[in-house]
């Protein structure tokens, strides 16, 4: 029987999540796009905005808590809804 790798979330890679800075540089970007995310959506609830941003309020709760990856459809979403831009490389 081959051993599955398990693929680490972005919470894994840092320190005291989300605060704490990843050395992973993918680990980093989830970091940053994470705590991002969290003052866009100030004073909003993440019901509201998965409702608005099409997507299931499970999956940016999992964002925010760094338990998953957001992928590229989830990073539109989001950053349409709330019109502003959450992911930058730079």
């Amino acid at each position: 029987m081959a051993h599955e790798r398990v693929r680490a979330t972005p919470a894994m890679l840092s320190s005291g999540w989300p605060e704490g800075a990843s050395a992973d540089p993918a680990g980093e970007a989830a970091r940053r796009f994470a705590l991002n995310l969290r003052t866009a959506i100030e004073g909003r609830s993440v019901r509201a905005l998965a409702r608005s941003a099409g997507l299931d309020e499970g999956t940016i709760r999992k964002i925010l808590l760094g338990e998953s990856w957001p992928d590229l459809r989830t990073i539109w979403n989001l950053e349409s809804a709330l019109n502003v831009e959450l992911y930058s490389r730079r």
